[in-house]
């Protein structure tokens, strides 16, 4: 075996052990995953870990700096957290869920008031979640323009995770600005 090849082998070892670990609550950051074997659940324990990153973050910062903007140009570390509240609520309710969409108060500024809107645009992107099994959340529905004319309800989700966790990279920038460890950096985070 070539001294390349050993390296490799090596390394795929190494990523082994740590994605096993991980997800058996070992030497990961936070609680093991579900033992999933549907989508939905797939969906469901990506959407749980989304919020408790976001809500997290949004703990984490103190009160008095949810009006903090890095520049003036910049929203503040309570916008960002509510443009993802309102942005979940638009991309779910195209969904075609039955759940009522929350309303949001979409000027909070306090830190009660955004974690508030968080956990109720969460907590309804579970229940819509949860009303679809696989074969429905593969279905093609018409999304918000951007995302074409039609788009499964699954690459909605995702699009919706993704978009969620951009804003989450922002805030962590936020948060060490104010001196703050973002959650999942210490040690046993999320």
């Amino acid at each position: 075996m070539t001294r390349a090849a050993s390296g490799c082998l090596i390394a795929m070892v190494v990523a082994a052990t740590a994605f096993t670990d991980a997800a058996q609550g070992g030497r990961g950051r936070g609680p093991a995953a579900p033992a999933c074997s549907t989508l939905q659940c797939d969906m469901l324990a990506d959407w749980t870990r989304t919020r408790d990153l976001l809500i997290g973050v949004a703990n984490a910062m103190p009160d008095d700096k949810f009006g903090f903007k890095p520049t003036p140009a910049q929203e503040s570390f309570a916008q960002r957290l509510m443009h993802v509240a309102q942005i979940d609520i638009k991309l779910l309710s195209g969904l075609g869920g039955k759940t009522a969409a929350p309303a949001l108060n979409a000027s909070a500024a306090t830190k009660a008031d955004v974690v508030a809107a968080l956990t109720q645009s969460f907590g309804y992107g579970e229940a819509v979640i949860k009303e679809f099994n696989d074969q429905q959340l593969l279905e093609r529905v018409t999304p918000m323009p951007f995302l074409g004319p039609s788009a499964s309800r699954v690459r909605i989700l995702s699009y919706d995770l993704q978009h969620t966790e951009d804003i989450y990279g922002q805030l962590v920038v936020y948060l060490r600005l104010n001196g703050v460890t973002p959650p999942a950096s210490n040690r046993g985070g999320v």
